[in-house]
């Protein structure tokens, strides 16, 4: 009996881990294939190839990339100075309120659903 519950009882920690760790370091549950759908909204002032900037940053390897930071693009004071890692918590963020996660961005426009949200963050995150 004992044995049965000390089983159980690990099981249960483990599923908790397991819960807690996916949800911590993955927040790009989405379709990447929607979210290339979505982005078709975004391209008009972002494109996905490096070096070629629009009215916004080129977003090729935007994930992992520090703001601020494509060779060739006029930044807003604001986002040179924002020192952000674009993970997929931040861009979750910023993609909910631009100026409010980062107060002076150049970039208006947000994403008000979540599930598009996470769609869109799932296609950057191929964009490596």
């Amino acid at each position: 009996m004992r044995f049965a519950t000390s089983v159980a009882g690990l099981a249960a920690v483990f599923a908790t881990a397991t819960l807690f760790l996916n949800s911590s370091t993955s927040l790009a549950a989405g379709d990447p294939a929607a979210g290339q759908h979505v982005f078709a909204k975004c391209a008009v002032c972002h494109s996905t190839t490096p070096g070629q900037n629009k009215v916004g940053p080129s977003l090729a390897d935007v994930v992992g990339r520090k703001s601020g930071t494509v060779a060739g693009y006029s930044y807003s004071p604001a986002m040179k100075g924002a020192n952000i890692t674009w993970d997929d918590a931040a861009l979750d963020k910023f993609l909910t309120s631009p100026a409010g996660f980062v107060h002076g961005t150049k970039m208006f426009l947000s994403i008000p659903s979540s599930a598009d949200r996470q769609n869109v963050i799932a296609y950057l995150d191929t964009l490596k």
